[in-house]
């Protein structure tokens, strides 16, 4: 059995609609549903994008109706579904697949899970395409097979798998207190260290380099090479660069790839979409670049430089970053606002020891953060484990 056999009687298997900025209007009634509300099993309700319903109509939207089952054709992880619970005017973007199930003897749920359980998403991996970025076509999904029960047997699926499901939720959520709590830690943390600074001067007069990335190095990408630093790689949590998810390039032999080549004590800025996110450049990166998205800051005494990405990723530092910030409904910083913000006056032994005090106590919190991960991620595998479990026949499940 596929997708396409479980939409009779009225049922529904589509993509989202193809909805440029142009078409969007903040004064609009009806919402665009976006890759970012589709969660593992949850709809995470993230976007605010809007547009007109006669665009709509112009554009002869699909319009989304309670119960409907979305299914995200991009990473990640790809493939991850949720019911839309939402009454009212909403469409979705073109990436996310609408599966809309109208016979009763099938439970919408019993399928959600199904999508979500690693023995579908081992099928999706087979039709997956791309290089960068992977996808999955609508029209891959409709090959994937699949066995379904009769409605009792799902019924009595679902129910276990959200018994199962419940309990972990409950040690999820004391574990995501756990990270606010941390999270207000830092904050403290910076806050007490960078509270009596009244001298300050400009970025702008104490900086040799202030500069941002370079556009189009995508034709620059390859398996291995330099890092292409995106802002994806900055965080809110800390100052160290997240290596995790890094991009390789081949740069260009050009003045534009000096220009943007990161060098010891370097600080990093995110200037579009997650403004205000700091990188430090330490001395264990190797030949890295950035893209258009971050700015790069130079300063004259790099000393200084990891005083000042602390500072910036602090309460005063992120509100003296941000102060300038612009745009309507795309906010960006340029570089002259980077430049014009204002930093604390320091000697080089201060900031070291302040440096040094910081880092002490954040490395607490760094320490209890990974063990909450170990343990989210130990929770996610979990789920992992009952969802296979279910749908391979294992009937101790339920």
């Amino acid at each position: 059995m596929t997708l396409v056999d479980i939409i009779s009687n009225g049922g529904l298997l589509c993509d989202g609609d193809w909805i440029e900025k142009k078409d969007q209007d903040v004064r609009g009634k009806v919402r665009l549903i976006q890759l970012a509300d589709i969660g593992d099993g949850e709809f995470k309700d993230k976007s605010s994008k809007y547009i007109t319903l006669e665009t709509a109509e112009r554009l002869h939207c699909t319009f989304l109706e309670k119960g409907d089952i979305l299914i995200a054709r991009l990473p990640e992880p790809l493939g991850r579904a949720c019911i839309f619970p939402l009454e009212g005017a909403y469409i979705t973007a073109v990436d996310i697949a609408i599966l809309r199930i109208k016979d009763i003897s099938i439970n919408p749920q019993y399928i959600m899970y199904l999508i979500n359980s690693s023995t579908f998403r081992s099928q999706i991996k087979q039709y997956e395409s791309g290089t960068t970025r992977k996808r999955i076509s609508r029209k891959n999904l409709e090959k994937i097979e699949f066995s379904l029960p009769n409605l009792e047997i799902q019924n009595r699926i679902v129910a276990r798998i959200e018994e199962l499901f419940s309990k972990f939720d409950k040690a999820v959520d004391t574990l995501k207190t756990t990270k606010e709590q941390l999270a207000v830690y830092r904050q403290a943390v910076l806050k007490d260290a960078f509270s009596d600074f009244e001298k300050k001067d400009s970025i702008r007069n104490l900086t040799m380099v202030v500069t941002s990335g370079s556009r189009g190095w995508a034709k620059y990408y390859s398996n291995s090479g330099a890092l292409f630093v995106r802002i994806g790689n900055l965080t809110h949590s800390g100052i160290d660069i997240d290596f995790r998810d890094i991009q390789h390039i081949t740069p260009p032999d050009n003045a534009e790839g000096v220009r943007t080549r990161l060098q010891p004590n370097d600080v990093l800025v995110s200037i579009t979409a997650d403004l205000g996110s700091i990188g430090f450049v330490s001395e264990k990166v190797e030949e890295a670049y950035i893209n258009q998205h971050i700015a790069l800051v130079r300063f004259q005494n790099p000393v200084q430089g990891r005083f000042m990405a602390w500072y910036l990723r602090s309460e005063y530092g992120q509100k003296d970053l941000l102060k300038n910030k612009r745009g309507g409904g795309k906010l960006g910083l340029g570089l002259d606002d980077i430049r014009d913000t204002p930093v604390p006056i320091v000697d080089d032994i201060t900031a070291t020891e302040i440096v040094d005090k910081v880092e002490e106590q954040l490395s607490v919190c760094d320490s209890i953060e990974k063990t909450v991960d170990t343990a989210l991620a130990q929770a996610d595998a979990m789920r992992q484990s009952i969802l296979k479990q279910a749908f391979e026949g294992k009937k101790d499940v339920y």
